[in-house]
């Protein structure tokens, strides 16, 4: 029984032969780590983690119905995603009005998913995919729309940079020094579902958060570097994804469980560094106080 189960975890039977079939994954995986980890920490700052969530589920929904009708997932995927990003950037411009209206698309977004994976009659790996992430589920054309999703992602991110991190630090001042910050804020919300809407295809559309929200956090807890901290942000988002990809291939288990304790491993050790170091400066204090004393 014990063989079995680790053998179902664990089995790099064959792994050369399995590495070449992947190939197309572990370049979208480290693609989709470096978009997660660069949005990561703006999603940190402006408190949208519970926002990746609720575009998550209205991504699956499109996910679902494009596989129930037979078009290209991706698409389908990214409708839903930026329509659930639009209505949350529209309707909910104070923090209390966000989370109302996430909580009311997150169930609608998964009710209408199950609904059409209901009426698909394809194969059941590609429903499960779709909540859970495949290993091999991506091909040349979708890979083609990961990179070409990504790229714009990653160079709207790196033109408005400045100012999005100015709006997210202090909206107010931000705001009173002429920064558009309803605008910023929009295009802010539609890169995040397109991010969301290509992260689904990896790692699953319940378990998005640990590529688009853990990196970052567990950056924060070692660095409150500007620059620093979405360096770490892409280091530990590539690392989970394509680690989890490749520990994957020697099991019989979706990817998402892989990838999901990777992060969780970087962020507990992350925040393990960030006690230390605060323990360690108030000790220092402490003794400067009464050497001072």
């Amino acid at each position: 029984m014990d063989g079995d189960f680790w053998g179902q975890i664990f089995n790099f039977t064959d792994y050369p032969e399995l590495l070449a079939l992947v190939r197309n994954s572990i370049l979208a995986g480290a693609l989709l780590g470096v978009v997660g980890g660069l949005i990561g920490p703006f999603v940190m700052t402006r408190d949208l983690a519970f926002a990746v969530h609720g575009v998550s589920e209205l991504s699956f929904a499109g996910a679902a119905a494009a596989l129930l009708f037979g078009v290209n997932v991706v698409a389908g995927s990214l409708i839903g995603s930026l329509a659930a990003a639009i209505l949350i950037g529209l309707l909910g411009a104070k923090a209390r009005e966000r989370n109302s209206i996430i909580a009311v698309l997150m169930p609608f977004g998964l009710g209408l998913g199950i609904l059409f994976l209901s009426l698909y009659g394809g194969r059941s790996s590609n429903k499960f995919g779709l909540l859970t992430g495949q290993i091999v589920s991506v091909d040349n054309p979708q890979l083609l729309w990961l990179i070409v999703v990504s790229v714009v992602v990653i160079v709207a991110l790196l033109v408005m940079w400045r100012p999005l991190t100015f709006a997210s630090v202090d909206e107010d001042v931000a705001r009173a020094r002429g920064v558009p910050v309803a605008a910023l804020s929009m295009s802010f919300m539609v890169l995040l579902g397109l991010a969301t809407a290509v992260s689904v295809q990896i790692v699953g559309a319940l378990l998005v958060l640990a590529l688009l929200v853990t990196p970052a956090a567990a950056a924060m807890r070692v660095t409150a570097s500007p620059l620093l901290t979405p360096i770490l942000s892409v280091v530990f988002a590539v690392v989970s994804v394509v680690g989890g990809i490749l520990l994957a291939l020697g099991g019989a288990l979706p990817i998402s469980p892989y990838v999901t304790s990777i992060s969780f491993l970087i962020y507990l050790a992350c925040r393990s560094i960030g006690w230390r170091r605060a323990r360690g400066g108030s000790n220092a204090r402490l003794i400067a106080r009464v050497a001072a004393d």
